[in-house]
């Protein structure tokens, strides 16, 4: 399917030299071109390519230039760069090296030699990709890990306060779960945890939205630009989800069923907060969910009072 060939982006003052690339790489790979630095840049920020061949002589901003903007971005840093030169062009080659290119590719185009070159780079790029995804995801459930809440929380964190937008956040615990593995055991523990993460999974509906293993039985849930009318959807429909699906909980002492506790707020971050505060208010609310009965959500907005 053409919706899984890995992107290529031709940047060449050119037209002569993306003409031949493309031929040389269309069949397959989504290739995509740019005519100097500066529209290669503005196109990173929609398509997000898996590699980029980078001519190094353009007027204006060249492909150096180029080459340095895109690893001083986090979310390009990890995309091959491969410099295209003239076999004449008095390059620096450490230099490029150094500055975060890959390879280089010289002009006049050998085909054998550039789709090989193409096709290696493109291959570690998938492999460090799945080895990524691996990393940021949870063992056992298959959802996020508490590693990848972090990172991602203080990114929306910072995107929240130059947006001055809300952010959301609920952390869930499952009900008695301590006494569900004794009881059932901790192979069926796991089960019941999978089967948790699942449908709390399904419960969100935006790719912005993040749910990842908290820790033990907790699970936690960041939700960008939505407020607390948002966190009673989503928190109701989570508790709701949990106990259709009736798994046995007969050691439970608030129902005969497994089920959870949620605590939610909702907040406007400020650079004058550390988000740290935020995340312990929630868990208190979280805390206070437990403490007045469980398989409840307790929720509010959070305000800079609260630290």
């Amino acid at each position: 399917m053409g919706s899984d060939k890995q992107k290529i982006l031709i940047v060449d003052d050119m037209p002569m030299n993306i003409k031949i690339l493309n031929e040389l790489l269309q069949e397959d790979y989504l290739t995509y071109y740019a005519t100097g630095g500066r529209q290669a840049i503005e196109m990173t920020s929609v398509i997000v390519p898996d590699l980029i061949l980078l001519d190094i002589i353009m007027p204006e901003v060249n492909g150096y230039e180029v080459c340095r903007t895109i690893r001083g971005n986090e979310s390009l840093a990890g995309i091959p760069v491969i410099f295209i030169t003239a076999m004449d062009d008095d390059i620096d080659e450490s230099y490029g090296l150094n500055i975060g290119a890959v390879d280089y590719i010289t002009k006049p185009f050998n085909p054998s030699i550039v789709k090989l070159r193409v096709r290696n780079h493109l291959e570690l790029k998938k492999q460090r990709d799945s080895l990524s995804k691996l990393a940021a995801m949870d063992g056992l459930t298959g959802i996020s890990n508490r590693r990848t809440f972090d990172d991602s929380y203080r990114k929306e964190w910072s995107r929240a306060v130059r947006m001055k937008s809300a952010l959301s956040m609920i952390i869930i615990d499952i009900d008695y779960f301590k006494l569900y593995n004794d009881n059932y055991g901790h192979i069926q523990g796991d089960i019941c945890l999978k089967k948790v993460a699942e449908t709390l999974r399904e419960c969100l509906q935006r790719p912005a939205d993040l749910l990842a293993r908290y820790g033990g039985e907790e699970f936690v849930c960041l939700l960008p630009e939505t407020d607390s009318n948002g966190i009673v959807q989503i928190g109701n429909h989570m508790r709701g989800s949990i106990e259709t699906l009736e798994i046995p909980h007969e050691r439970s002492l608030v129902s005969n069923y497994v089920t959870i506790s949620l605590g939610g707020s909702e907040a406007r971050p400020d650079p004058d907060i550390l988000p740290e505060i935020f995340l312990t208010h929630v868990d208190s609310l979280l805390y206070r969910s437990k403490k007045e009965g469980r398989n409840q959500l307790k929720y509010d907005v959070f305000s800079a009072n609260h630290t």
